[in-house]
């Protein structure tokens, strides 16, 4: 239950202000709050929470114990780095309607972000993904409907800049000390 909790917040604190919030509300602005987008964006980080704790899982099963804490303080470490660069997305120009299309963006994006590297990290730390898979999932899906149902312009005046670099700072000391601890 803890790995399901943690990794719920987590997710949902890391993901705010994040590229796959910010392409949910951009869509949601140029194509409309559609249930259709609302459903394949929640989906997809769900499959997204749902792959890094598999992966993470079995990374920790085939290394011994600081072995596997390290690998959590480098999954940490490579949260806090993607956090601390500054999201810029450009306004679509011509946005598509093929809503496959956007869940492979989608995806894609979700894959290699700060939130999911969490959910690897937790998968990696408890060795048990679906609890730290389960709560991912639904702290992502929460964060991409809060995109979809604010928009882009109402996201714009949040001081999201300054969340993530505190929340990247936070992360990079929790690195620090959880590879500390499995190298001493």
């Amino acid at each position: 239950m803890d790995g399901f909790l943690l990794a719920m917040l987590l997710v949902a604190m890391l993901a705010t202000g994040g590229r796959d919030q910010l392409m949910v509300a951009q869509w949601a602005g140029r194509l409309g709050q559609s249930a259709p987008l609302l459903a394949l964006a929640m989906a997809c980080a769900s499959i997204s929470a749902g792959v890094m704790a598999f992966i993470g899982a079995e990374f920790a099963a085939l290394l011994p114990r600081r072995a596997a804490q390290m690998l959590v303080a480098f999954a940490l470490a490579i949260a806090a780095g993607e956090l601390a660069l500054p999201v810029r997305l450009k306004p679509p120009a011509e946005p598509t309607r093929s809503l496959p299309a956007l869940g492979i963006v989608l995806l894609a994006r979700q894959l290699g972000d700060g939130a999911r590297f969490a959910v690897f990290a937790l998968a990696a730390w408890t060795v048990w993904p679906v609890t730290a898979g389960l709560g991912g999932a639904i702290g992502g899906a929460a964060t991409v409907a809060l995109g979809w149902a604010a928009g882009a312009e109402t996201l714009a005046r949040w001081p999201l800049r300054m969340i993530r670099l505190m929340l990247a700072v936070c992360l990079g000391i929790a690195a620090l000390f959880i590879g500390i601890s499995a190298r001493y």
